[in-house]
């Protein structure tokens, strides 16, 4: 009869414990350049949803201009060093729902008829996920460390197909924290700032830079107070600094 061994832990001996999941997070050039916060922001988030998060030094853009352009060769370049730098990990988020689209949808046809490429890019998409995506259907925190006081206006900006969609998670992530007072606003402009205006709140948020940014200026056009920030700044706990268009007090105080 052949014996089996089962492998006990022995005396003074603790079980190994499970490796976390390992997240390339994928920061955007926008949020690089401009909202670095955001950043800071995902890496807490997904640290105490118990990810290891790495930030690989050599990551670039995602080629959405390039792919957009129908420049093939750059599109091509762009889209293979972005493969070589993120397939390592267990799971790849972004911090803007346009660079998941293009990982996601434009790389396996940018290579379609080169089949070893076309593979590495079908396994990337796979596991990439714009940050709302994954703290809804991967993460799934219960309850989030942090909360906020105010009344706060969530928009689905330019991603009108998607805005059931983007409004769900929104909501269902942000009903998490305590001291919230939600108002939902009507998708019926992209960008007119009327129903953020009319909704009575405090802060406008999303989860898109690009259209935050345009939010900000045209809101600021029309003189209103609303502070816009992305969603990662309010479910961190991370929004005590200045919100996007603003000047940091410290740069107010020494202008001339």
């Amino acid at each position: 009869m052949q014996q089996i061994e089962f492998d006990f832990d022995g005396p003074g001996q603790k079980a190994a414990a499970a490796r976390k999941k390992r997240v390339g997070l994928f920061v955007t050039c926008l949020v690089d350049l401009f909202r670095p916060v955001v950043g800071f922001s995902a890496v807490k988030l997904l640290e105490e949803a118990g990810f290891d998060v790495e930030v690989p030094k050599a990551q670039s853009c995602c080629g959405h201009s390039s792919c957009h352009l129908d420049d093939q060769s750059t599109a091509k370049a762009e889209a293979r060093h972005v493969i070589q730098t993120f397939d390592v990990y267990d799971y790849v988020v972004t911090l803007s729902p346009s660079c998941a689209t293009v990982i996601r949808q434009d790389y396996p046809s940018l290579f379609a008829k080169e089949p070893i490429w076309c593979n590495r890019a079908v396994a990337l998409s796979a596991k990439c996920f714009d940050l709302l995506e994954f703290l809804c259907e991967i993460a799934k925190p219960d309850k989030f460390r942090s909360s906020f006081q105010g009344s706060i206006a969530y928009h689905g900006l330019g991603q009108s197909e998607n805005w059931d969609l983007a409004s769900g998670k929104i909501q269902r992530l942000l009903e998490g924290l305590e001291g919230i007072d939600l108002k939902e606003v009507s998708n019926e402009s992209s960008l007119s700032p009327k129903a953020v205006l009319s909704s009575g709140a405090g802060t406008m948020i999303s989860d898109d830079l690009g259209q935050l940014m345009d939010w900000a200026r045209l809101l600021k056009r029309e003189g209103s107070a609303i502070e816009v920030r992305h969603i990662a700044e309010i479910l961190a706990g991370m929004a005590d600094g200045p919100a996007i268009g603003e000047r940091a007090a410290s740069l107010t105080s020494i202008r001339p």
